[in-house]
């Protein structure tokens, strides 16, 4: 790819003139009419009480379906509007009042989800047999069966409406405490900079260990100043939460994350079970990467350092064409798809102050197009990133053509297409490596990912268990919560490293968002689960591709233990399968330790 490839994203092919655009305004004012004019049809209507009924009902979840498509492409068009900019003060009103319109929908679909709970077991089969419907046959006793497990129509009427500025609005609550942070940093060839935190969160991979340690030291500074407000919200958003869960009689926190993942206890627990007992594998990884880098032991900003002292940054355009050309020896379709999402602009990876830190892919389901974010400083870690989040994108792709509700998809099994695609770049970018030392930067930032996916995952998932544990009980101050974390990242690391980092269960965006309780284990489940794909691709070849693809479309669809069963043939309830995943990650440390011996 020689041409100079654009760095910023094009957000007006799908609502021209950003937070000012007239036909978002346009778009969401009709929506909002629909969303009322909708409710009042469903508060008028009850449940299909004859065979005759449920062809006219019917009409209602097609309506839901394309309402649902319409919120989330307003909402994931305002999510990029603040992630360029966390100070675009009109795209923080928009994102209000596209939460007040889910909060609607949400209103619409506990009034469908009630009807469903009060159909008969022989209309609701006769529903089902509609061919219109076969499709989304799933989705819907799922739903089904959700519905009976909540509190009545009314209350979770009532539950949403004051969710708005109670429960999501702590959450946006998290938006303006990082946009509202500007970290100071003296850097030693740049003199004195005011980075964002995104800019700064960067710093931790740089070479110079002084620069990735006074940027931690910073960032924990900055972190420390906001810590009583940044308390209170997450005690506010766990309190809401324990309080829905008590009023509709639910006493295990799992229950919603692992419902929402559409996954078992029993898997949940075999997959912590038989990670723990790999764990010594990677602790050794990080002894050796320590004394490798002159230290007794590693500290938190050492974690994500280069074995490499060079400054090398590898250019935009080579990242592109490089990720393109290793998709293409697996599945060209693959390829074809990145290589037009780039040239397209669909990637926001400028490097500049004021954008959100982190990255992700989110996905339009009416312009059927996805937008990728990411702040790009020319590391390999950028563009395993890159990587990642365009396997999100390839795996919306494939789904395009069903019905909505068979394309909502749960997070753990999003996590695998993206960690897929990292593997493909990943493992090319050792074997492509034309010096030992290059090789060995490779293995490290492989190795340093499952140590990220296995401990760094493990410690946020021991810590929010302890937090909600102490949250029943009553508020938990910030000082608390640092311990938490620490002890957390203690037990999670095997007490690996020599400092950590109490102030995480601040900086993670991931513990404030409201969708997604539990915004942990999926990250670990889907870097297994593709790990072990990428063992049968490896081993079956291009013919592997077509299995791929049908594997991804059918993750809307059923529970991970049932697609694990049809397309892998494998038990997920069982050891058998996560020790050959981490059998498989426990190489690339065995390769380290051999290639660092001397």
């Amino acid at each position: 790819m020689e041409k100079t490839l654009s760095q910023t994203w094009d957000l007006d092919t799908i609502f021209e003139g950003g937070s000012h655009s007239e036909y978002l305004n346009q778009f969401m004012d009709e929506l909002e009419n629909d969303l009322k004019a909708l409710k009042t049809q469903l508060s008028k209507t009850s449940a299909p009480k004859t065979i005759e009924e449920p062809k006219n009902w019917k009409s209602y979840l097609h309506l839901l379906q394309s309402t649902s498509e319409r919120i989330i492409e307003a909402r994931a068009f305002i999510e990029c509007l603040i992630a360029q900019n966390v100070k675009d003060q009109q795209a923080k009103v928009l994102n209000s009042a596209v939460t007040s319109l889910l909060a609607q929908f949400e209103t619409c679909n506990t009034l469908i989800d009630s009807q469903m709970n009060n159909i008969s077991d022989d209309i609701w089969t006769a529903l089902l047999a509609d061919s219109d419907l076969r499709d989304i046959a799933f989705s819907l006793n799922e739903r089904r069966r959700n519905a009976q497990d909540k509190l009545s129509t009314r209350e979770e009427q009532l539950v949403n409406a004051l969710s708005i500025d109670g429960y999501h609005g702590w959450s946006d609550m998290y938006d303006t405490i990082v946009g509202s942070m500007t970290i100071p940093f003296d850097h030693p060839e740049k003199g004195s900079l005011k980075l964002s935190v995104g800019q700064a969160n960067n710093l931790l991979s740089d070479p110079n260990r002084d620069i990735r340690k006074n940027a931690f030291k910073s960032l924990e500074k900055a972190w420390d100043e906001q810590a009583e407000l940044s308390a209170s919200v997450l005690n506010h958003l766990a309190g809401f939460r324990l309080n829905l869960y008590e009023q509709r009689g639910w006493s295990d926190v799992l229950k919603e994350p692992l419902n929402d993942n559409r996954m078992s206890k029993e898997t949940l627990s075999v997959m912590w079970e038989t990670i723990n007992r790999f764990k010594p594998v990677f602790v050794k990884f990080l002894q050796r990467k320590a004394e490798y880098l002159g230290l007794e032991k590693l500290s938190w900003f050492d974690l994500e350092a280069p074995l490499s002292t060079s400054d090398k940054k590898i250019p935009y355009e080579e990242a592109a064409a490089f990720i393109i050309q290793h998709f293409n020896k697996f599945n060209p379709k693959m390829a074809e798809f990145a290589k037009s999402a780039i040239e397209n602009r669909w990637i926001e990876a400028e490097d500049r102050p004021g954008k959100a830190p982190g990255g992700f892919c989110t996905s339009f389901p009416i312009t059927k197009e996805s937008r990728i974010f990411l702040t790009y400083s020319g590391s390999a870690d950028n563009v395993s990133t890159i990587a990642h989040e365009l396997g999100h994108a390839y795996h919306q792709h494939v789904m395009n053509g069903l019905p909505h509700f068979a394309q909502q998809y749960a997070m753990n099994v999003a996590e695998t297409a993206s960690t897929f695609a990292e593997m493909i770049v990943s493992d090319a970018a050792k074997q492509s490596a034309q010096t030992e030392e290059e090789r060995l930067s490779f293995l490290d930032e492989k190795a340093s990912r499952s140590v990220a996916l296995l401990m760094n995952i493990h410690a946020r998932f021991l810590f929010e268990t302890k937090f909600y544990e102490e949250r029943k009980k009553g508020l938990v101050s910030a000082e608390r919560l640092n311990k938490l974390m620490l002890n957390a990242q203690k037990e999670a690391y095997c007490d690996a490293l020599d400092v950590y980092h109490p102030a995480f269960w601040q900086s993670k965006l991931h513990f404030y968002i409201t969708d997604v309780p539990f915004y942990n284990f999926p990250y670990t489940f889907g870097y297994l689960f593709s790990t072990g794909i990428y063992v049968k691709a490896r081993e079956e070849g291009s013919a592997f591709a077509q299995k791929y693809d049908d594997l991804l479309r059918d993750t809307g669809r059923m529970t991970v233990e049932d697609l694990a069963k049809k397309h892998l043939n494998i038990d997920l309830t069982q050891p058998d399968f996560w020790r050959s995943a981490l059998d498989y990650c426990a190489k690339d440390v065995e390769e380290f330790l051999a290639a660092t011996e001397k």
